[in-house]
Parts: C-alpha cells; sequence; structure tokens
C-alpha cells in the first residue's frame, strides 16, 4: 500500500462531484448515502495532491536552507469548505483548481521572499505554470503575498501517479502574514467571512488601511484607491476609535485557548479545530491516513449540520512554529496590532527582523551543516506565556 492517498475515482468522477459540490448537497434521511459519496470522491482527489504537496513544500525548504533564507514553512491542503465556496463563485472545476494542496514560505523580509522566487524560478524541480505577485500588483482589499502555481514532476517511479497535480505556493514576509491571518482571526471571532468581502464594512476599511501602511513599511507597492498617508492616518485612528479595533483584537488573544498537552504527542501532522467559545483543540497524528480520515469525518459533520467547528490539516517544519504558521487559529495577532497601534499613533511601523539587516547578502551555502543536534522544546507553551 502506498504511504500516500491516491485517486480512488476515475477523473469523470472528479469532474461531477465538483459539479455537484458546488452546489447544495443534502444530508437528509433519504440522500445521505448519496451525499457520503460526493464527498468520499471530493476528499479522495484532494488526498491524493499531499505526496506533491509534501515534494514542494521540501523543495523549497531546501532552497531557503541552502541559500541561508531565514524563514518558515507549511503546507496543508484546502478546507472543503473552501473548496465549496470556490466552485459555487467561479466557474472553475474540481478538477482545475490550483490550490487543493498548499505550501506557504514565510520570510523576515521583502529581501528574502525575492531571492525565494528567484531560486524557484530557476531551480525548481517543479514547473511553473502561473503566477501572480500581490506584492508589486497587491489585491483592492489589500491582500499581498506572491502566488505561484507549481506542476509537480515526480523523481520517483512510485510517484509518477501523481504526476500534473497542481500545488500553490505562497511566499510573503512575516508583516505581510501578520496581515492576513489576522483578518482570518477576526473572521472566526465574529463569525465572519472578512477574507472573502462579507462583513463589517468598517472592518474591511480598516484592513484595507493598514494594508497600505505595511506596504509603506515594506517600500512596495500601496493597493489602489488609498488616501495619502496623512489622510490614512487620520481615517485609521478615526476607525479604530470607532471599532475599538485594537482592543477586539486584544480581546481576540484573551479569549483564545487552546489544549496544552498536545506539545507532549508530537507527531507530523496537527488537525486543528477551532469552536465557537474560541476553544483550539489540536490532535497531532503520526499516520496520514489517520489523519486525513479524520479530517474528512469532522468536515462531514460540519457540511451535515452535526458540528459548528472550522478545521484544518496541516504539517509545519518544527511543532514550536505551529502558532507562527497559524496564528489566525490561536489568536496570535501581536505583530499586526503592534503595527496597527502605530500607525494610528503616526509613527514609522516595524518590519519583523531578528538582527540589523545584513547590506551584503550572505554567501549561499551548498553543502548544509546537518551536525547540529535539535533543540527540545518541551516547555515551549511556558516560554510563549513568558513572552506575551
Amino acid at each position: 500500500m502506498s504511504q500516500y492517498p491516491r485517486l480512488e475515482y476515475s477523473m469523470n468522477d472528479v469532474r461531477a462531484a465538483g459539479i455537484r459540490l458546488a452546489g447544495k448537497v443534502r444530508f437528509d434521511l433519504a440522500n445521505y448515502r448519496d451525499a457520503v459519496e460526493i464527498f468520499r470522491v471530493g476528499n479522495s482527489w484532494r488526498d491524493s495532491h499531499i505526496r506533491p504537496m509534501q515534494s514542494v513544500r521540501a523543495s523549497v525548504r531546501s532552497h531557503m536552507r541552502l541559500a541561508g533564507i531565514p524563514g518558515d514553512m507549511a503546507s496543508r491542503p484546502k478546507r472543503m469548505f473552501s473548496i465549496r465556496r470556490k466552485l459555487a463563485e467561479t466557474t472553475l472545476r474540481l478538477d482545475q483548481m490550483q490550490d487543493l494542496g498548499g505550501c506557504r514560505a514565510i520570510l523576515n523580509d521583502i529581501d528574502g521572499v525575492d531571492r525565494v522566487v528567484e531560486r524557484i524560478r530557476e531551480r525548481s524541480p517543479h514547473g511553473i505554470r502561473k503566477e501572480w505577485d500581490y506584492i508589486q500588483n497587491p489585491k483592492e482589499d489589500g491582500y499581498r503575498s506572491h502566488h505561484l502555481s507549481l506542476v509537480f514532476q515526480p523523481n520517483r517511479r512510485e510517484d509518477e501517479i501523481y504526476v500534473g497535480r497542481r500545488i500553490e505556493l505562497q511566499v510573503r514576509t512575516r508583516l505581510q502574514h501578520s496581515w492576513a491571518t489576522a483578518i482570518e482571526a477576526v473572521s472566526l471571532y465574529r463569525n465572519q467571512d472578512l477574507k472573502h468581502h462579507h462583513g463589517d464594512t468598517d472592518w474591511l476599511r480598516l484592513f484595507v488601511l493598514a494594508a497600505a501602511e505595511f506596504a509603506h513599511i515594506e517600500r512596495c507597492p500601496l493597493p489602489d484607491g488609498v488616501p495619502d498617508r496623512s489622510e490614512r492616518i487620520r481615517e485609521l485612528k478615526d476607525l479604530n476609535a470607532r471599532l475599538g479595533a485594537i482592543s477586539m483584537l486584544e480581546n481576540i488573544k484573551a479569549a483564545t485557548h487552546f489544549a496544552e498537552n498536545f506539545i507532549y504527542e508530537r507527531g507530523r501532522y496537527y488537525l486543528l479545530r477551532y469552536r465557537p467559545d474560541h476553544t483550539v483543540k489540536i490532535e497531532t497524528y503520526d499516520a496520514l491516513f489517520q489523519a486525513t480520515a479524520t479530517l474528512a469525518a469532522a468536515e462531514q459533520a460540519i457540511e451535515a449540520g452535526e458540528s459548528a467547528e472550522s478545521v484544518v490539516l496541516v504539517e509545519v517544519d518544527k511543532i514550536d512554529r505551529l502558532v507562527d504558521t497559524y496564528p489566525n487559529y490561536f489568536g496570535d495577532v501581536s505583530l499586526f496590532i503592534r503595527n496597527l497601534q502605530l500607525a494610528c499613533n503616526g509613527r514609522p511601523g516595524i518590519e519583523y527582523t531578528v538582527a540589523p539587516q545584513e547590506i551584503v547578502r550572505p554567501r549561499e551555502v551548498e553543502n548544509p551543516d546537518y551536525s547540529l543536534s535539535h533543540r527540545r522544546y518541551t516547555k515551549w507553551i511556558e516560554t510563549r506565556r513568558d513572552v506575551r
């Protein structure tokens, strides 16, 4: 049996399931079996992207390590709720979606983003199908990141069944990541889909203006239609006062709780369950098939109206990077708050750095040193609390 899920249905089955998933799927007594089968097909197609997703992630991580570019990598299969929304709102078919498997590289600064993208273009074993540079051309809502759609090219015979799978790679700075995850955290907390422009217009406007400030910090193009800086700061102050935005963001940090025992249950895959009471449960898995089966069951319960959770299955480089790469599920909006406070006070923001910027790029290392031992993080939760 393969170590990774493979497609158990025909492509005609996948296309037919995609059409059904774009509409309403009924889990009543008369349609239950049919509904379950539709989701089985959809899940099988999505899960068949996991091996290509892991290959892309490993390749990008290797480029970062060899070039001495600090940052984090994470990956996750697309949530079924998001798949269905995209199918319903666009003309895409299920078999055409490019982000059923997604990888994310989070770098300290713009230079790191440019260097990673450059290396992917020049040295990636996977084909680049298309690019979207939302840093030089930010979206109207303020979203900024560099996206690449990669086409999986196997280097092992056993992976040839996955040839041609599309994987989306997002490359962004920590400041851009703080904006993207803050809007998701507010969406989760307020039960609004601000990320997709549904919800309070004042909050949406605040995120547009905050994105413009962050672009100003990073010396990048601003979203279209934003006012000049003095007017922008005045409007941000007014919105913050009217919404109590900083106070609410602080409340999100305080209100979100998560089980502490997960740190002792080391695994490779993490299923995050965000509940309506703002608690987060983390389940760890070593076995991929068990993790994907649990995800499928949890999503089916959500679709059937039996659960109000939001769930996502993720894989990160190290367990201590889980909160840093998916802070929206943990209410960790500290970097966003800090820069929003500075902007409201008319002070320059701060780009994430761990040390003074180097004037000259560090020399690229072609032969990595694996001699360093790995640090243990048995007290990670307590340490993060001390930092906060």
